[in-house]
């Protein structure tokens, strides 16, 4: 099995690659830090397994996920991340991705589930009800997430430079419902200006 690594802390992918070149039948492949690294490495090369995190630049986890699932069916993807939050376990299984790890877990569980994967079965943490997340959503990548697709594509516009009256000629709709998705957008986000924003859609990927 060629297993493939993708996260953007070079000190946790050489203690990833130590821990995971000890098990046996499983070729670990020289690890990347981005989803577009990854996308561009598939279309390439031959990979079995993948070990991917979630909040990655350029694109994201998620975002890379969406493609492997419909472009690289073959792959078995792990997805490995310090999110415990519901709605991203539920997204990644939805996505198509075979298990779901904390960075919390042991060696010896990182271990097992990577075997379990590698011979075909799934492994998803089980959601508990009313339970506080040790991830809180407050960082950017969460905050994309929060983003409905309307919001998403207001924030690309914006980036490219497009003012609220533009915005709201290519979208067809008045100036006050743009202006309503601005708000929402710097209320969900925290960031309320064009040059803020061209700066969160570059690091999220969403231009």
């Amino acid at each position: 099995m060629r297993l493939l690594l993708a996260d953007d802390h070079p000190l946790l992918l050489d203690g990833l690659f130590r821990i995971l070149s000890e098990l046996p039948d499983i070729q670990v492949l020289p690890p990347l830090s981005n989803g577009h690294q990854v996308i561009d490495y598939l279309h390439k090369n031959s990979v079995d397994l993948l070990l991917l995190d979630l909040n990655m630049p350029k694109v994201d986890g998620l975002s890379a996920l969406k493609i492997i699932h419909k472009d690289f069916p073959n792959v078995k993807v792990i997805v490995f991340t310090s999110y415990d939050h519901p709605h991203f376990i539920r997204e990644a299984q939805a996505l198509g991705a075979e298990g779901y790890l904390l960075k919390t877990s042991t060696a010896v569980h990182l271990k097992t589930v990577v075997q379990a994967v590698a011979m075909g079965q799934t492994w998803f943490p089980k959601i508990q009800k009313n339970t506080v997340p040790s991830e809180s959503l407050s960082d950017d990548f969460t905050h994309k997430y929060q983003l409905t697709p309307r919001e998403i594509e207001i924030v690309r516009l914006i980036a490219q430079g497009k003012t609220t009256k533009q915005i709201s000629e290519q979208l067809t709709v008045s100036e006050f419902t743009i202006n309503a998705h601005r708000r929402n957008i710097a209320r969900k986000t925290g960031i309320d200006t064009p040059i803020g924003l061209l700066h969160f859609a570059q690091e999220q990927g969403i231009v």
